[in-house]
């Protein structure tokens, strides 16, 4: 079967670059191993021009669809999925804002969310061209979405799969426990057509078991778990005794489970033919830890990432906490990075007039060199708590993350957002969209660990067209596959 990717809410390609280990720009100029035979990237906010879409297209240029038309920049929605050309793999880290770890969970929305409900075009797009096998990237509370009927959200997503005939695998995986550059958790998915041989090969383990009754089915399903199944090979986790797999059953229809279906899934699991098992797993990784202090710029910075010191402190650098309970700050203190970062004691009312203490715990001040970085968000550079700030390696000052610095942390190329292509011509991402686009990409690390799996997986596959799958599932027993 033939490496063709199709790539959904693309960004500026960290999957591309993931599976066709692009560490450099000059490695653009290699031929790449998976052929992407489209993809789209559409962001709403962006009125007036397309920055990830424009980076995306200065790296790797436009793909057409079967009718011959560019439709990569188009609303997802509006795009007839039927024109999309076939692919061995449906890749995608789909938006996640509605799940963000910058919100609470309580007032998380969902699938019910604006955005949240662009999974329906992930299955609409397995619906009409039956991709053989899936990736997909999303937050870690996508398993717990939303607040008041935990893990109603996963289970429609299992439940889709399950009515389009397909497996699912799927693994919570922070980066910096396998070693990377980024202490970012994501829940990763991956599916495959039932009609798949890799799927016969995983059918004949269930198989086996169903003879001999639940317990070894179980016993099997925490070997796929924490042995044999993809997840496992790409990010080796501890072996356990099994005993702690929880399983269950998925409402037949999708109504019944929206309305009434609560899970507590795990981060590690299966789903196989409506039925899911799921089991905590912990990482087995000993091997070297990149850091902060690997990523940092050696070289002169722009002073204009440098934080003038009246606004790093207001008061004595050891001082970690504020308590306005007793008196106010005044506003100017409020404006320095000791303060937001600090713990801090305010009174406030409700709008009920109920009077409280509102209160939160310290962050870091400085960012440390020896420990990877912080989960970065969207918001990176701005005077938000979560912002990384370092001392430079050149000065000993205080300053914020440069752009190469951040697209570092993502595991991009050094540089990979900063030009796009505009009207024909080549200008500069502003640094405001540079900084949003990596806090909106994955670890670029990870897909490169998992590649070498995909790889074997699908060059195993029978050599045949993909348009077959559209039409029919495919029956093995006349391919002679075993």
């Amino acid at each position: 079967m033939k490496k063709t990717v199709c790539e959904l809410f693309a960004g500026v390609g960290g999957f591309r670059c993931g599976l066709n280990n692009i560490n450099a720009l000059e490695d653009l100029k290699k031929e790449e191993k998976w052929e992407t035979v489209w993809f789209s990237q559409w962001e709403p906010a962006d009125k007036k021009t397309q920055w990830a879409h424009s980076c995306y297209v200065n790296r790797f240029g436009d793909c057409p669809d079967k009718n011959g038309d560019y439709t990569t920049n188009n609303d997802i929605n509006t795009v007839d999925k039927t024109t999309v050309p076939e692919h061995s793999l449906l890749v995608g880290g789909f938006p996640c804002q509605d799940y963000s770890v910058a919100s609470s969970l309580a007032t998380s929305k969902g699938l019910e969310g604006k955005k949240g409900v662009l999974w329906w075009d992930i299955r609409d797009m397995l619906e009409a061209k039956q991709a053989p096998f899936v990736l997909l990237e999303n937050v870690d509370r996508l398993l717990k979405s939303p607040a008041k009927q935990r893990g109603r959200d996963f289970g429609i997503i299992l439940a889709c799969f399950r009515d389009l005939g397909y497996t699912v695998e799927w693994r919570v995986i922070n980066a910096a426990e396998y070693g990377f550059q980024q202490r970012r958790r994501r829940t990763f998915i991956f599916a495959y057509k039932n009609s798949t041989s890799y799927a016969a090969s995983i059918k004949h383990l269930v198989k086996y078991n169903n003879m001999f009754g639940e317990e070894l089915k179980r016993k099997s399903m925490v070997h796929l778990i924490e042995e044999q199944g993809f997840f496992a090979k790409c990010f080796p986790v501890d072996q356990t005794d099994g005993k702690k797999i929880k399983s269950g059953e998925l409402p037949k229809g999708i109504g019944e489970l929206s309305e009434t279906f609560s899970f507590n899934f795990e981060n590690s699991g299966v789903m196989k033919d409506g039925v899911i098992y799921t089991l905590k797993t912990f990482p087995k990784y000993e091997g070297k830890q990149i850091t902060l202090g690997d990523i940092l710029e050696y070289g002169e910075v722009d002073k204009s990432f440098f934080i003038p010191e009246e606004k790093l402190y207001y008061t004595s650098p050891d001082i970690h906490h504020s308590d306005e309970t007793k008196m106010p700050l005044e506003p100017e203190q409020r404006k320095t990075w000791q303060y937001i970062k600090g713990a801090k004691k305010i009174n406030r009312t409700a709008a009920t007039g109920h009077e409280y203490v509102f209160s939160e715990g310290p962050v870091p001040m400085i960012d440390e060199y020896d420990k990877p970085a912080r989960t970065m968000l969207t918001s990176e550079g701005g005077f938000s708590r979560t912002t990384h700030i370092v001392r430079d390696r050149q000065t000993g000052k205080i300053r914020l993350l440069t752009p190469v610095e951040m697209e570092r942390i993502q595991g991009f190329p050094s540089d990979w957002t900063k030009e796009c292509l505009v009207d024909g011509e080549t200008v500069l991402m502003p640094l405001n969209k540079r900084r949003f686009m990596m806090g909106n990409a994955l670890v670029v690390n990870i897909i490169k660990q998992m590649e070498p799996q995909l790889d074997e997986i699908i060059s195993k596959e029978p050599k045949i067209d993909i348009t077959m799958t559209v039409n029919r599932e495919l029956n093995f027993e006349e391919l002679n596959v075993k």
